[in-house]
C-alpha cells in the first residue's frame, strides 16, 4: 500500500513522483517536447515478408522465362503460364514494398516507414 504524505495545505497525498515547472503554469503554455515527433517504428515484419515476395516473385519469373525460351525443357505447355502468372502476383507487391523500404531507410523525401503496412498488431 503507498504511504500517506500530509502537504503544506493539510491534504494528504500518494508517493507520486511530481516535477515542478520552472514557469507558473497558464492554461496557454505549451512545451515543445509535446510537439516532437517520434522517430517511426519500423515495420521489420513487413519488409522481411516483402523481401521474400520479390525473392519468390524473381525466381518463378526466371524459371517461367527460362521455360519459355527452352533452354529448360518443358514437356508439358500448360505448367509455364501458371509460373509466370504466380511470379507476376508475387513479384509486384514485394518489388514495390522492397522499393518503398529501401528510399525511407535512405531518407528520400517523401518516403517513410509508416507508408509500409504494419503486421504487428
Amino acid at each position: 500500500m503507498p504511504s500517506r504524505h500530509k502537504m503544506s495545505n493539510g491534504a494528504e497525498s500518494a508517493d507520486v513522483k511530481y516535477t515542478r515547472l520552472k514557469s507558473p503554469a497558464t492554461g496557454d503554455s505549451y512545451t515543445p517536447l509535446q510537439f516532437k515527433k517520434k522517430p517511426p517504428k519500423i515495420p521489420w515484419r513487413s519488409i522481411g515478408v516483402a523481401i521474400i515476395l520479390f525473392i519468390m516473385g524473381t525466381v518463378l519469373l526466371t524459371v517461367g522465362a527460362l521455360l519459355f525460351t527452352g533452354v529448360i525443357p518443358n514437356d508439358n505447355e500448360d505448367r509455364l503460364w501458371p509460373i509466370m502468372i504466380l511470379g507476376v502476383l508475387l513479384f509486384i507487391p514485394g518489388a514495390y514494398h522492397v522499393r518503398l523500404a529501401f528510399y525511407a531507410y535512405r531518407g528520400y523525401k517523401g518516403y517513410s516507414f509508416e507508408d509500409i503496412p504494419d503486421y504487428d498488431d
